[in-house]
């Protein structure tokens, strides 16, 4: 057996306990519904922790880390806009779309006028 061919039966392994802890999680909270509110979002919460840290034992897992990270890293090299742009931005497309509604008004009267006068 190759060693890439164990390792994807391992995150095969891996992705059915994690769909064991989930399953877990739902038929816990339904089967333990006496018992405290607060325990009950604890456990469920305590299970779904310890099956995100097997997912992220995975490949994919692995991988959509570092993707996440790239992402935070990526936001935080944006240029957000300021708050006099935000409202100027904001005002611009407001005045466009009332002077398109008003256009698009008149020019629906105008057609719906010359309609009555060529139909009578």
């Amino acid at each position: 057996m190759s060693a890439e061919k164990g390792s994807n039966i391992l995150n095969q392994a891996k992705w059915l306990v994690v769909l064991a802890l989930f399953a877990l999680a739902v038929v816990g909270n339904s089967y333990y519904s006496e018992v405290a509110f607060l325990y009950r979002v604890l456990g469920v919460v305590g299970v779904i922790l310890l099956a995100l840290v097997v997912m992220a034992s995975t490949t994919f897992g692995k991988s959509s880390l570092k993707l996440m990270s790239e992402s935070r890293n990526e936001l935080r090299r944006v240029v957000w806009p300021t708050r006099v742009e935000t409202t100027q931005t904001f005002l611009v497309v407001f005045v466009s779309i009332v002077l398109l509604c008003l256009f698009f008004w008149g020019l629906e009267s105008l057609l719906s006028w010359l309609t009555k006068l060529v139909l009578g």
